[in-house]
């Protein structure tokens, strides 16, 4: 399965959380292209079987907690998605808010069929990451 993961890191947390997500996803026998929101091309990640978008959690402490501008406007620049799988993630650290949720929405717009929401307190994925990584077909 072509894997497309694309995120926007300010501090390089969330950066090295895709790389990590990338490296799990191919040991599983997926190839997998890694890049931030500035770097990707929306209609090259359009293509893929299994789109990942992810951000570093903006807010006030734990108030009105949200995905960047960047990643957001990533989204709204990807074509059409109907039927293909899709995966929110990002990183945290005091909360979350809807974070997950909008984003989960805005690709629900576009057409793509969700099947995970990740929320990582720091770089590395957790467990539950890994077993999604194990069950994607």
């Amino acid at each position: 399965m072509k894997v497309a993961i694309v995120y926007d890191s300010r501090t390089g947390t969330t950066a090295h959380a895709a790389q990590a997500m990338g490296k799990a996803l191919q040991e599983h026998g997926h190839e997998c292209i890694v890049q931030s929101v500035a770097e990707a091309d929306p209609a090259e990640v359009s293509q893929a079987d299994l789109i990942c978008v992810g951000s570093w959690t903006q807010g006030l402490f734990i108030l009105f907690q949200h995905a960047t501008k960047e990643s957001m406007q990533f989204i709204d620049r990807l074509g059409n998605l109907t039927g293909k799988k899709a995966v929110v993630f990002c990183t945290y650290k005091l909360a979350t808010g809807k974070l997950l949720l909008n984003m989960a929405n805005e690709l629900e717009s576009k057409g793509a069929i969700v099947i995970g929401q990740f929320k990582f307190r720091g770089a590395e994925p957790n467990d539950q990451f890994a077993s999604f990584a194990a069950s994607v077909t």
